[in-house]
């Protein structure tokens, strides 16, 4: 869809947007995808904003005796398909239009994956390393309250995403399971997922996400000349999606040549030990002083010959200024948007096959499905059975995407927008508009 179209369609809402503003580039793709499987007009105004977006400040005392003031956010796209579903970001760099980026990504991503849910998205404006223990459990708990009735297990579901973990999917449920309104207290548990296991969370959840990446891979890769086995990648980000993409992909075989994250790049021309680097970093943070690793610039890390890249860490992390370095045949969104327009542009210029993020990225959200399920069923799968139920949706996803991609010769992203709104349009037609 040409800029002209998408701001026409904006200049309709009120509203206006850059063309570098996240946002704008997020929904520009899905609209094209949108026109391509000639989704109703009504249907795209619907799609090109969130019916709900909700900031929170909100104080809290600090281990000093002083108080903070911190902001939240939560966006809620679309939920015609089911509850809003999506993850909580705790970082210092939070902003409305990369959480509102992310909520429309969340809603593809489930209609994509055929889930009972719509998109959310939320985010605190915090660097969780740089408050204590306890500070995290109040600012959590506090952010919950403020939330209040807008999160629920039938409403709006969070999960973890990048700064949050487990632990504090335990303390914002615990909180919401005291001050909401419920009667069953068991099944209350289902507001948030990404759990600890014995407080209902799911075998798999921790990997979920790197699971599904390398099922995507195993169905695509075979096309694109490459094998698992034999293949080498690099890795931005080693943090729970990279770490256990390397971990996993290793485990098959393959060779990880390079990691990049926010403290430097590491090298080694036979292959890094993918487990006892995940090891290193839990203990330190990063990948820097990994034993036996050559350290290297950004620019070494970028154009380091190998089969795949995987970002797998911030958006936007490869764009116009980079692009050009990247030495790779297939580049692999683990992480969500984290190629700019522009970026993109370079890449298939110089033949670079893009797996698309709301394809490769939904393995979390899959499994957070199951723990949703699993709790309301008060049930508890085994490892083996969330593997095979997680393998079997993302395999059938990843063949819709190319059979859309053939069917309209458009790119895998585009593919993958068009599968996930194809979908929705026939919610739609099903369901009407209210009133």
């Amino acid at each position: 869809m040409n800029s002209s179209a998408v701001d026409d369609l904006f200049a309709e809402l009120e509203m206006s947007y850059a063309t570098g503003n996240i946002y704008y580039q997020t929904i520009s793709a899905v609209l094209e995808a949108a026109q391509l499987v000639g989704i109703s007009h009504r249907e795209q105004l619907i799609l090109a904003q969130p019916k709900n977006e909700l900031m929170v400040h909100f104080p809290v005392r600090m281990d000093n005796g002083s108080y903070q003031l911190f902001k939240g956010y939560r966006v809620q796209h679309n939920n015609v398909a089911g509850p809003y579903k999506g993850g909580i970001r705790y970082h210092e760099d939070v902003y409305l239009d990369d959480i509102k980026s992310l909520a429309v990504l969340m809603t593809m991503k489930c209609a994509l994956m055929r889930l009972p849910f719509g998109g959310a998205k939320g985010g605190l404006k915090l660097n969780p390393r740089e408050v204590s223990q306890d500070e995290l459990m109040r600012i959590t708990r506090r952010f919950t309250a403020a939330l209040g009735a807008n999160i629920g297990p039938d409403y709006d579901i969070p999960a973890p995403d990048m700064g949050s973990n487990a632990q504090i999917m335990a303390w914002m449920a615990d909180t919401y399971i005291n001050f909401a309104e419920i009667n069953n207290k068991v099944e209350a548990r289902s507001v948030v997922t990404g759990k600890p296991l014995a407080f209902g969370g799911s075998a798999g959840r921790e990997k979920a996400t790197g699971q599904g990446v390398v099922d995507v891979l195993e169905v695509l890769t075979p096309g694109m000349g490459l094998t698992l086995s034999t293949c080498s990648y690099s890795v931005i980000g080693y943090g729970n999606v990279g770490s256990w993409t390397a971990r996993l992909l290793s485990a098959k075989g393959a060779k990880l040549r390079a990691v990049l994250d926010h403290r430097g790049a590491i090298f080694h021309a036979k292959g890094l030990d993918a487990e006892a680097l995940a090891i290193h970093v839990r203990e330190t943070g990063s990948v820097v002083d990994f034993k036996g690793a050559k350290v290297i610039s950004e620019e070494e890390f970028y154009a380091c010959e190998v089969d795949m890249l995987i970002p797998a860490a911030l958006e936007q992390m490869i764009h116009e200024g980079n692009a050009s370095l990247i030495n790779c045949k297939v580049l692999v969104e683990a992480a969500n948007a984290p190629v700019t327009p522009e970026g993109e542009e370079l890449l298939v210029a110089r033949g670079v096959t893009i797996l698309p993020a709301i394809l490769c990225n939904a393995g979390g959200v899959t499994v957070s499905y199951f723990e949703w399920k699993q709790n309301r069923q008060s049930e508890q799968w085994d490892e083996e059975t969330v593997d095979r139920r997680l393998k079997r949706i993302m395999t059938d996803a990843a063949h819709r995407v190319q059979q859309v991609a053939e069917k309209y010769e458009c790119s895998l992203r585009i593919a993958s927008y068009a599968s996930a709104v194809e979908h929705l349009k026939e919610i739609y037609e099903l369901r009407g508009i209210f009133p």
